[in-house]
């Protein structure tokens, strides 16, 4: 008898529907097609054990099962629930009434409890595109699933519930989500606030310019000055995701399993921290069935580099294109698949070797060279995507010992906003812009105009700072945030005057 089941695989964020046929003939043996991986192979031993602790049996027959299409790769052992209701209403141990309607997902413990999968979100995207009935899959993912609608989702703990389900035994409870009441009822309370920093007000005012615009920023200064501390509450002033980025952060989250158990809709916007000693691979995406890297687990979020002279070269390096592009494409020989990777770098670094400046107070000193050898290790093009330098001091004392509390991530977050909208209607006619920091050198000549005397403040500045050609566009590009903080339609000399502060690196005796 022949039966047809259906499952799904996922490449990049998006899904593809697997149709397994399961045949069972006279003889004996059990053959598995259609280029499944070790895990996919592994399952008969799974299902075997499964069965027969609730009841049922692998039968002793010659079973056939094709995973098609044949050509594609099938990876993990999400595929076991399928294949194990396959073989049971191919041998008639359940009716299997409408198992055509369904997708069936999970991966079985020996005891029939269901363990949880990856990509459940694209899977129920996919699935509801396709006309599915429903989307049976384990409980753990249920409210992940749930957040799609028009198709129901069933979280189920054994395979008993399934085997009762298509027996007409018993029903299954749909999951449902108020996607909306979810994603807004984690909004209010950021983890980590700007309140709690002691002093630091210019290094606060850049934040507050960098979230306004989009704009990558670095901090220099020296340990404990505060770098870290700040970078981490930068999530907490973004403005809120919308639903549409959201699903988007999601989708990608889910596809590498990182979705906490009974978790829906992620609401607050990433931030990861990848260690120094991380690999190129691991940080743009990639490996021999491509997975999503850092840069896309951070898309719609900050992706902050910590100490940035001490990554590796190359692994810079690979983040040039993404940077610019806002995506990452993984090409390998059979397929492409492409990431979206629009995120904020924030990174910080010491300003030579020792920690400290060219200070002869310092506990550790460096000389010129080996602090320009040092800052050498960080490219020219990368630099060149970072729109503010800024260099952090060490807080002083009586500033560290002060009871007077700073303002809050809340109160900050409210002006973000307000010059987000301002950046959302001067963009809604270019569909991928959205913020200053994506604006292109057309959309520079058209936002970005000067008077005659911001004209001569800039030049003069370039001449006598040596500023580099390629701070020209930055500095524009900052001083139109500055300007969309205070309201102002036209940049005017004093947030030109402030963008030119926020180039320390281009100056001489720092990259040269």
């Amino acid at each position: 008898m022949l039966i047809k089941v259906f499952g799904s695989a996922v490449f990049g964020v998006e899904a593809t529907t697997i149709t397994v046929e399961v045949n069972i003939d006279k003889g004996i043996g059990y053959h598995l097609v259609g280029l499944p991986d070790n895990a996919i192979k592994e399952s008969s031993f799974r299902i075997a054990a499964a069965l027969q602790n609730n009841g049922y049996k692998l039968p002793g027959k010659k079973i056939t099962i094709n995973m098609a299409p044949a050509d594609l790769r099938k990876e993990g052992s999400a595929y076991d629930l399928t294949l194990a209701v396959g073989i049971l209403a191919a041998s008639s141990q359940i009716k299997g009434v409408c198992i055509e309607d369904y997708l069936i997902m999970g991966e079985l413990s020996l005891d029939g409890s269901l363990q949880p999968i990856k990509g459940a979100l694209p899977i129920a995207i996919k699935a509801r595109e396709e006309g599915f009935k429903g989307f049976i899959l384990p409980k753990q993912n249920a409210k992940e699933a749930a957040i799609v609608d028009g198709i129901e989702v069933y979280g189920v703990e054994t395979i008993k519930e399934v085997i009762d389900f298509f027996d007409e035994k018993d029903k299954l409870n749909p999951t449902i989500v108020n996607t909306r009441e979810e994603f807004y009822k984690e909004l209010a309370h950021p983890e980590f606030d700007f309140a709690d920093v002691k002093g630091q007000e210019s290094i606060k005012r850049c934040m507050e310019i960098a979230a306004a615009g989009g704009h990558n920023i670095i901090l220099v200064g020296p340990p404990g000055s505060g770098k870290t501390m700040i970078s981490k509450r930068l999530p907490s002033i973004l403005p809120p995701m919308s639903l549409h980025e959201a699903l988007e952060t999601t989708k990608i989250h889910s596809v590498v399993g990182r979705i906490k158990e009974n978790v829906g809709l992620m609401a607050q916007r990433p931030f990861r921290s990848p260690h120094h000693t991380i690999s190129d691979v691991a940080l743009v995406g990639g490996g021999a069935y491509p997975q999503p890297g850092e840069i896309s687990l951070s898309h719609n979020g900050v992706l902050f580099l910590d100490e940035l002279p001490e990554f590796k070269r190359s692994v810079l390096e690979v983040m040039r294109q993404p940077l610019e592009d806002r995506e990452v494409t993984i090409s390998r020989a059979k397929f492409t698949v492409t990431y979206p990777s629009s995120f904020m770098l924030v990174a910080s670094m010491n300003p030579s070797p020792g920690g400290y400046f060219n200070d002869p107070d310092a506990p550790v000193t460096s000389s010129p060279a080996e602090m320009q050898r040092y800052l050498s290790k960080i490219s020219g093009p990368l630099l060149d995507r970072i729109d503010i330098h800024i260099e952090v001091t060490p807080v002083p004392f009586d500033k560290l010992s002060e009871e007077r509390k700073g303002e809050s991530s809340v109160d900050i977050r409210k002006r973000v906003i307000k010059a987000r909208d301002i950046q959302t209607k001067r963009f809604e006619q270019l569909p991928k812009i959205h913020y200053n920091a994506q604006m292109g050198v057309k959309q520079i000549r058209e936002y970005c105009e000067l008077d005659t005397a911001s004209k001569n403040l800039l030049k003069n500045a370039m001449e006598q700072l040596n500023l580099s050609a390629r701070a020209y566009d930055r500095i524009l590009k900052v001083s139109r945030t500055i300007a969309d903080i205070e309201g102002s339609e036209h940049i005017q000399g004093n947030h030109i005057s402030e963008a030119i502060q926020y180039r320390s690196l281009d100056r001489d005796g720092w990259l040269g």
